[in-house]
């Protein structure tokens, strides 16, 4: 008599960035889908208030955020990667510290991983993986909720935004190239040793003399020098911290789409 195959059943994966959208949607399906796994690529770059924020919603949420790429963090991919600077256009810090360790989270077991794109934001998609035991799924778009959703959830959960929203518009890495020059600002001003941390990554190469650093305008120095644009996000007194995040036409916690999971 042989045993039966057993067939393991589809797995439910929730990738955080420790911005508000995902976070939003582990509260959102967290009663919807009991089976839910969560987890968080954590690079060795992330800010405080990140790391304090998955803390919370772990808690929250009442089972563990699995943590990925345990002693393998951006500074082991930069040597790797001869100690050059990620860019927009050589973006090897996402292949290696999302991406490759999301799908091995998955391996070879059939699961659905679930996307925070919202309603209102026609032109995301987020990252869909071409390996065909992954199905892509997105509860916001597919429910229509759009961004006052997404602060109804967060606010009646008692959690409300990480704090570094109150100086930078997205989740990532501190010293993430998509930073605005303000948000570049916002790091020195709240978080002067990551500010020094991140310039020293910053180099010249001695033959050709080409800088390698985090911005296309120059140096971190540099960049804080040149005028200020008036697009700056600037916070009302009279409002929640909430709904100035909310209300910013450029809101997104990736500048990296693909970050997010």
């Amino acid at each position: 008599m042989t045993d039966k195959l057993q067939v393991k059943p589809v797995r439910h994966l929730l990738g955080l960035s420790g911005g508000k959208d995902s976070s939003a949607l582990a509260i959102y399906l967290r009663d919807k889908i009991p089976e839910m796994e969560y987890f968080f690529a954590d690079t060795g770059a992330e800010l405080p208030e990140t790391l304090e924020f998955v803390d919370l919603l772990e808690d929250y949420l009442g089972k563990p955020i699995v943590r990925l790429n345990a002693g393998r963090d951006f500074d082991y991919y930069l040597k790797l990667h001869n100690n050059y600077l990620p860019s927009p256009g050589q973006r090897w810090c996402t292949i290696n510290l999302k991406l490759i360790p999301f799908e091995n989270f998955i391996g070879d077991d059939h699961a659905i991983s679930y996307i925070a794109i919202r309603a209102d934001e026609p032109d995301r998609s987020g990252y869909i993986s071409k390996k065909l035991n992954i199905k892509t799924c997105f509860p916001f778009k597919d429910d229509g909720l759009i961004k006052d959703d997404i602060k109804n959830i967060l606010e009646s959960s008692g959690l409300g935004v990480p704090d570094y929203y109150k100086w930078r518009s997205r989740s990532g890495c501190y010293f993430c190239f998509f930073q605005r020059q303000e948000e570049w600002i916002g790091l020195k001003n709240n978080h002067p040793d990551l500010f020094d941390r991140a310039k020293e990554y910053e180099k010249v190469d001695p033959l050709s003399g080409k800088k390698y650093t985090w911005n296309q305008a120059g140096t971190l120095d540099e960049l804080l020098l040149k005028p200020r644009k008036e697009k700056a996000v600037k916070l009302k007194k009279s409002k929640k911290l909430i709904d100035n995040i909310l209300d910013d036409e450029n809101d997104s916690d990736d500048g990296c789409l693909i970050c997010t999971l």
